[in-house]
């Protein structure tokens, strides 16, 4: 990858992220180390003020489909996020993460369509799991049933809870 490479991260664009373990090592095939990161991920998202809209961990590498950080930019977030991971995660091991990540500017509706389920197919397509809902490790069940799971996502279900939550309830008087 070139180290010149321009990202565009201050248009107000979503972004589809990957990034990958140290020399692709399958560092997050542990329960554990899903649920660091997830927990590190979410914490982060409330910090930077973010949307999630996807998300898979994948044995040795991470794919995420969000908008850009309110309060930083987005290359510090994910520095951030890969930082307070690895000092959780990294134990003796030299380095947890890759340096670089890939950054796609997601523009449009079919683009961010087309990200999400690459990403929910992402755990099929390498034949871990028959069904994207078997991969417990992505947001794919919350598209599918609303299950909140371990790192809020923005979508309608999130935004119909919200709404519930914002609305008073209405008395209703008895006659």
């Amino acid at each position: 990858m070139p180290s010149r490479l321009k990202r565009y991260q201050t248009e107000g664009h979503d972004h589809f992220i990957t990034f990958s373990c140290y020399h692709r090592l399958p560092y997050l095939n542990k329960e554990r180390a899903c649920l660091v990161f997830a927990e590190t991920l979410e914490e982060l998202r409330q910090r930077h003020q973010f949307f999630l809209f996807g998300y898979v961990f994948m044995p040795e590498h991470v794919h995420l489909l969000l908008s850009e950080p309110k309060v930083q930019s987005l290359a510090t977030t994910l520095s951030v996020l890969k930082g307070e991971t690895s000092k959780r995660l990294k134990g003796e091991r030299p380095q947890f993460w890759q340096t670089r990540y890939y950054d796609f500017n997601v523009l449009t509706h079919t683009k961010h369509v087309e990200k999400l389920r690459y990403i929910h197919r992402n755990p099929v397509a390498r034949g871990l799991v028959d069904r994207p809902e078997d991969w417990r490790w992505s947001s794919f069940n919350h598209y599918a049933t609303g299950d909140p799971g371990h790192v809020e996502i923005e979508s309608n279900w999130t935004w119909n809870r919200r709404e519930r939550e914002l609305t008073p309830p209405i008395a209703i008087r008895p006659r």
